[in-house]
C-alpha cells in the first residue's frame, strides 16, 4: 500500500511541475508573440489580424493533414469550433486595437480582468470548485501584477494614449473574449480530440481572419515594403502562435483554463527580464518583487489543486473499500 501511495504521490506532483513548467513556456511564447507585434510596428507595419491569419492557416494545414490521414469520427459539433475560433480572432483583434488608444499600462489590466471572468465561467458552466487556497493563490498573482502597475507609475513609463477610455473598454471586452475562449477551449479538449479542435480552430480562425483582413487590412498590406526584414516577422510570430496553440491544450486538459491564465500573468514579468538582458534598459526594482509574488501564488494554486485531488482518490477509495466490504460473502460458517 505505502508503495502505492507514494506512486500516485509522485505523479501529482510531477503533473503539478509541468503544468508550473508548461504555463511558463506559453507565458514566453506570448512574450515573444507580444515583442514580434511590437517589431512589425515600429516598422510601421499595422496589420494584427494578418499575423493571425498566418497562425490559424499553419494550424489548419498541420492538424488538418493528420486528421485526414486519421479519418477519425468527428465527436464535437461544427459550430462550436466556429464560435471558439470566431471569440479567439476578435479577442486578439481588440486587445491590439487597444494599443492604438490607451497606456501599456492599462493593457496590462487586462491579465487581471480576466481571471475573474474564468473563475466565473468555470464556475457556472465547467463546475469548477474553487476552495480558500486556491482563490488565495489567485489574489497573490494579481498583487503581484498590480505591482507592476505601480512600478509602471512610479518610473513615469504611463502614457495616456490618444482615447484611454476607449482604449479600456477594448481592453475590457478582449479579455472577457480571452476568458470565454479559454474555458471553452477547456471544455471542448476534455471533451472532443485535441487534433480535431485545433484542426476546426485553424480553419475557421483563418476564415474569419481572410474576411477581416479583407474590410480592414487592405491597404496596410498594399503599403508594405515586402523584404526580408518585413516577411522574416510575420513567419516568426506564426511559428510561435503555432507552438503556443499546439500546447495550450496539454495544459488546459491537466490544469485548466484558470492555471493557464494565472500562468499568462508572468508575461509581463519575463518581457521585463529581456528588455534588461536583450535591450539593457533599466527597470523598477518593484518588478523585481513581483515576479516573485506571482510565482509564489502560481505555485500556491498548484499546490491546492494536487491537495484536491488526493482528497477525491482518498473518498473514492472509502467508496471502493466499502462496497467490497459489502459483496464479500459471509465465510464464517
Amino acid at each position: 500500500m505505502a508503495m502505492g501511495f507514494d506512486f500516485n504521490e509522485m505523479n501529482k506532483t510531477k503533473k503539478t511541475l509541468i503544468g508550473l513548467g508548461l504555463g511558463q513556456i506559453l507565458s514566453l511564447l506570448c512574450t515573444s508573440n507580444a515583442f514580434t507585434s511590437s517589431e512589425l510596428a515600429r516598422k510601421g507595419i499595422n496589420a494584427p489580424t494578418s499575423q493571425t491569419f498566418l497562425s490559424y492557416t499553419l494550424l489548419a494545414v498541420v492538424y488538418g493533414g493528420i486528421m485526414l490521414y486519421r479519418r477519425p469520427t468527428i465527436k464535437g459539433k461544427w459550430y462550436h469550433y466556429f464560435l471558439l475560433a470566431l471569440v479567439d480572432v476578435e479577442g486578439n483583434f481588440l486587445v491590439v486595437k487597444a494599443n492604438q488608444y490607451t497606456s501599456i499600462t492599462s493593457i496590462m489590466l487586462l491579465d487581471c480582468w480576466a481571471i475573474p471572468c474564468v473563475l466565473v465561467l468555470t464556475w457556472m458552466f465547467l463546475k469548477t470548485k474553487y476552495r480558500l487556497m486556491k482563490i488565495s493563490g489567485v489574489f497573490i498573482c494579481i498583487a503581484g501584477v498590480v505591482m507592476v502597475l505601480f512600478s509602471d507609475v512610479h518610473a513615469g513609463s504611463r502614457a495616456g494614449g490618444s482615447n484611454p477610455v476607449k482604449g479600456d473598454f477594448l481592453v475590457l471586452a478582449g479579455a472577457t473574449l480571452y476568458a470565454v475562449s479559454n474555458t471553452t477551449e477547456e471544455f471542448l479538449v476534455k471533451n472532443a480530440d485535441t487534433v480535431e479542435l485545433m484542426t476546426f480552430m485553424g480553419l475557421f480562425g483563418a476564415i474569419i481572419s481572410a474576411i477581416q483582413v479583407a474590410i480592414f487590412e487592405q491597404g496596410e498590406l498594399k503599403a508594405i515594403h515586402w523584404s526580408a526584414d518585413a516577411v522574416f516577422p510575420f513567419l516568426r510570430f506564426a511559428i510561435t502562435m503555432f507552438l503556443f496553440y499546439s500546447l495550450l491544450p496539454i495544459l488546459l486538459r491537466t490544469n485548466g483554463s484558470t492555471m493557464f491564465t494565472l500562468s499568462l500573468l508572468t508575461s509581463d514579468m519575463w518581457a521585463v527580464l529581456i528588455r534588461i538582458f536583450a535591450y539593457h534598459e533599466k527597470v523598477d526594482w518593484l518588478y523585481y518583487l513581483a515576479f516573485a509574488t506571482t510565482a509564489i501564488g502560481l505555485i500556491i494554486y498548484s499546490m491546492k489543486e494536487k491537495d484536491e485531488e488526493e482528497e477525491r482518490e482518498e473518498q473514492r477509495k472509502k467508496l471502493l473499500d466499502e462496497e467490497e466490504g459489502q459483496s464479500l460473502p459471509d465465510t464464517s460458517l
